[in-house]
């Protein structure tokens, strides 16, 4: 039987210790190259999408493509806190934006105390939004590139590379592509090519945003590829792990902040040592918080009881097919408050919202041409219903709600009880009542319109 997350089975990974031995007595530990995007999703080349990203796709060609990969929060600073401290977003304490006044409860819960333990030097080279001084987190090298953008970035990453440093390192790259505001269209990004993803009209303003979309995710490519032949010609690559990844869905309306797969399902990349070669595929359900454990796995460090993921080895070793039958995800605090939790199967997604509007959220989505052919055609007064359950075989866009379906009751019960179970065993504050923002946070009026409006001033939560 495969693992749940938040399990009251969770065995909180004390076996890991057994496998970093695994990992010593095979090699040494591996260095970590951790690339990461912004509001990329899986809308790239590799999944399929006619999005080209040929450096993304390469990597792939030579190690393993997940496709079943989830964020735990389609939020920003909350998903990349799960991925780096290995535990639901209300676990860590960042429920919402760090740049709006969130953080996380412990700042040494990071990935990095672990890795440092086992001799890692840890390197932040760009983009981490999970604390306004990045200097917070505790890396042993900082670097202060003049924007988290791609063209900033890229340059400080290759230098660091090409003086072929000693291992073991962790070289956090991150960047602010493929978030809005997007990069201008280029001659490769013929708008009347483009077609809008699939929950939205083919119009001229939506393929104009698309395009604009592509745009972005050239240059995340094309910065991607540099960092990797800088890898190459270091002579590190082999001994490396390349970890590609975003934090949530793409900047559009009903993706980006909404836990159906729009919105919670991303991409994953790994190439390197410990079987992450051969252009394999993954189709195993995975959550992002399962990184964690996988890196203190291959690091040869325990994995700390805290951490509630899963390490992705015993599928790389073919020792298992799955290792979750559940993953969960949630939402509490975007720009506004919008409280809102679901648990994934292979086959059924449930969610559930903990408010009583009833209607989008509009704060909680990005500005945008796409989102602005949605308002003048009536989103504002869409209907939204306080759960949800979609047949993921049967309806993969997740477009048909099955809640209220008579003959799928046992199911709706199953999927409620494991989402009730999940929030009991990891303490969620929402089962409290609505979650208070911290002191000074910013958070707008979840009835505006704009992320971009003044934060209100008032307890809107």
């Amino acid at each position: 039987m495969a693992m749940n997350h938040g399990s009251g089975r969770r065995d909180v990974l004390k076996s890991m210790v057994a496998g970093g031995a695994f990992w010593a007595a095979t090699s040494p530990p591996p260095n970590i190259l951790y690339l990461h995007s912004h509001d990329t999703g899986r809308y790239l080349e590799p999944y399929g999408f006619g999005v080209p990203a040929p450096n993304l796709t390469k990597l792939a060609s030579e190690g393993v493509l997940f496709r079943q990969v989830f964020t735990a929060a389609p939020t920003c600073s909350p998903s990349r806190a799960a991925m780096l401290t290995g535990q639901s977003p209300h676990a860590s304490g960042m429920t919402g934006l760090a740049h709006r006044g969130f953080r996380l409860n412990d700042y040494k819960q990071h990935i990095l105390y672990p890795l440092r333990s086992a001799g890692y030097r840890s390197i932040l080279a760009g983009l981490q939004h999970i604390a306004v001084d990045r200097t917070a987190i505790g890396y042993d090298e900082v670097f202060r590139p003049r924007s988290d953008r791609a063209a900033d970035v890229t340059p400080l990453a290759e230098k660091f590379l090409r003086s072929r440093p000693k291992g073991p390192f962790f070289l956090d790259c991150g960047f602010h592509e493929t978030h809005r505001k997007f990069h201008e269209p280029g001659p490769a990004e013929n708008s009347n090519l483009c077609q809008p993803a699939a929950i939205h009209p083919d119009t001229p303003a939506t393929r104009q945003d698309m395009a604009a979309f592509h745009a972005s995710a050239r240059v995340l490519d094309t910065a991607a590829g540099e960092i990797l032949r800088a890898l190459e010609d270091s002579g590190l690559a082999a001994s490396t792990l390349v970890i590609s990844t975003t934090d949530h869905g793409i900047p559009f309306p009903g993706m980006k902040c909404n836990l159906t797969g729009h919105g919670t399902g991303i991409s994953l990349i790994m190439r390197g040592p410990g079987g992450f070669s051969g252009g394999k595929t993954c189709d195993a359900l995975i959550s992002n918080i399962d990184l964690y454990p996988t890196l203190c796995e291959l690091a040869g460090t325990g994995c700390p009881a805290w951490a509630s993921g899963r390490s992705l080895l015993p599928l790389i070793r073919g020792e298992k097919q799955e290792i979750n039958d559940y993953v969960f995800s949630e939402v509490s605090y975007h720009a506004a408050y919008e409280p809102k939790r679901a648990v994934r199967s292979k086959r059924w997604n449930y969610i559930r919202r903990f408010d009583q509007r009833g209607k989008p959220c509009l704060p909680n989505c990005d500005d945008g041409p796409t989102k602005s052919v949605w308002l003048d055609n009536g989103w504002r007064n869409q209907k939204m219903a306080r759960e949800d359950l979609f047949d993921l075989i049967l309806d993969p866009a997740e477009r048909c709600n099955l809640a209220g379906d008579p003959r799928l009751r046992t199911v709706l019960d199953e999927m409620r009880a494991r989402l009730d179970d999940w929030m009991r065993e990891t303490k969620d504050p929402l089962l409290n009542g609505p979650v208070p923002p911290p002191a000074g946070a910013r958070v707008n009026n979840p009835d505006g319109t704009s992320p971009g409006e003044t934060p209100s001033g008032v307890n809107v939560w």
